[in-house]
């Protein structure tokens, strides 16, 4: 029994993110949810208190996947780290209508601010900061090219999907990378070329 009442909030949780990732929050009304998921009101609100209540759980699983995604991408090499995280990303926007809704929410299910992106370009820009130092590197001009990379590929991917490969991410840094690095000294005191 108990594993029923999973599968069916699990059902109503997916059935709010695609209704958000494929139209908007507005899409996701109570009709709406319930015909998606094939599911009662009075089955919608044994699980949710609200509509609210249920786009808050749609947030909640975005945001923990996409704390997974950041925990895997960093625990590799330093240098590579921003690179691996924004193709993690692009991959599961495009791949995971959960995250791809989750985006567009805030902790109380509503459509923010603050909102799961702006969390997210936060922390990366934070992770990306922590990491450099931590290699004693400059660290506040890599972190900002990170965060503007994510942004990017995160907007754009909205009107056209193929931004959101790990291909598009992958080929964008490695085109801007050696642009930051090419201006800053080394560790000898001369610029790099």
């Amino acid at each position: 029994m108990q594993a029923r009442s999973e599968q069916t909030r699990q059902v109503l949780v997916q059935a709010t993110a695609e209704l958000i990732a494929d139209g908007g929050l507005s899409d996701a009304g109570l009709i709406n949810i319930c015909r998606r998921a094939g599911v009662s009101r009075g089955a919608l609100y044994h699980h949710f208190s609200s509509t609210a209540a249920l786009t808050a759980a749609v947030y909640e699983e975005a945001r923990q996947r996409v704390e997974t995604l950041a925990e895997e991408a960093f625990r590799g090499p330093v240098a590579e780290s921003p690179r691996r995280f924004l193709a993690a990303l692009g991959e599961a926007m495009r791949t995971e209508k959960v995250v791809r809704a989750g985006m567009q929410l805030a902790a109380d299910g509503s459509a923010g601010p603050p909102r799961l992106r702006d969390d997210l370009l936060a922390a990366v820009h934070d992770r990306v900061t922590e990491a450099q130092k931590a290699a004693e590197e400059p660290a506040e001009d890599l972190a900002d090219l990170a965060v503007v990379v994510a942004a990017g590929i995160e907007t754009l991917g909205h009107t056209d999907p193929s931004w959101w490969d790990g291909e598009i991410a992958d080929r964008l840094w490695r085109l801007l990378r050696p642009l930051f690095d090419r201006d800053r000294p080394n560790r000898g005191g001369e610029r790099r070329i």
